[in-house]
């Protein structure tokens, strides 16, 4: 009896080793990109007047164990206008995304977006998005 709780016991502790060990080497394969803030991936202006420049920084930090290299960002439109600090990030390192929306022209609710191409297998775009309501 006393062997058969044994048994038990190891078989136990064994399957528990190999989920928790395989799920660190899942992590450790595959690199994750973080952005830092409450909604990181998000900025409202809220209500803004026709023809402002608006500007925002995003902040995307390398939250892997890889280095993350930013190959290019494009943006949805000609009015909005990015630019990345550092391009080549190692594991732990953020950088700024600089973003400048001209608000001419536009009236109403407004979206337009950032894509930051990475050469990360897992998330090889990763898109920010401004809002803004813009009144005449």
């Amino acid at each position: 009896m006393y062997k058969a709780y044994l048994l038990i016991l190891f078989m136990l502790l064994f399957s528990f080793s190999g989920c928790f060990a395989q799920q660190y080497t899942q992590e450790e394969e595959s690199p994750a990109v973080e952005a830092e803030a409450a909604d990181p991936f998000t900025w409202d202006f809220g209500q803004v007047k026709e023809a402002e420049v608006l500007k925002h920084e995003f902040i995307l930090k390398n939250d892997s164990t890889k280095p993350l290299n930013i190959k290019e960002v494009n943006t949805s439109c000609g009015c909005t206008v990015s630019e990345v600090k550092k391009k080549n990030l190692e594991p732990g390192e953020s950088t700024l995304i600089e973003v400048k929306f001209d608000s001419t022209g536009y009236s109403g609710s407004v979206q337009q977006y950032i894509y930051v191409n990475t050469d990360s297998i897992e998330n090889p775009v990763i898109r920010f998005t401004i809002k803004a309501d813009v009144i005449k």
